[in-house]
């Protein structure tokens, strides 16, 4: 037993898991922002061009409601089936765009290092520099 919960700990603190629960847990905040996005923003947008309609509202009842018997209507609510595929449709883009711009900045950091460094150019030297080393050099001779 012991063994096992060693070996759990390795497992738990490796970098891949640690990095997949903050990964996990920043997509679980941002898909709530994107929920509401879509439901306090976009839908009552939507809802207005289509005529004041909710789509939450939208539901077909099969069986309708008896107080007699005691049951309750049975509805098929289609209209928040369509909310959530909305919802998935949004999140969805929207961490395309995200990872479509993370590839773009790493493709252009490869290319930053893939790219050779430009050698320096040789320091200019000053004519009077120049002219001493050349009577230097014949001197040597």
């Amino acid at each position: 037993m012991g063994k096992i919960l060693k070996e759990f700990k390795e497992f738990a603190m490796k970098g891949n898991v640690v990095d997949m629960a903050v990964g996990v847990i920043i997509g679980g905040a941002f898909g709530k922002i994107i929920s509401s996005l879509v439901a306090d923003v976009l839908m009552p947008l939507i809802s207005l061009l289509v005529g004041g309609v909710n789509f939450t509202d939208w539901k077909w009842t099969i069986v309708a409601a008896n107080e007699e018997l005691g049951r309750a209507a049975v509805e098929l609510c289609y209209g928040n089936f369509l909310q959530v595929v909305f919802d998935f449709l949004i999140v969805a883009w929207c961490i395309f765009l995200v990872i479509k711009a993370i590839n773009k900045i790493s493709s252009l950091r490869k290319k930053e290092e893939e790219a050779p460094a430009a050698e320096p150019e040789a320091p200019v030297v000053p004519e009077d520099i120049q002219l001493l080393r050349e009577i230097r050099d014949s001197l040597k001779k």
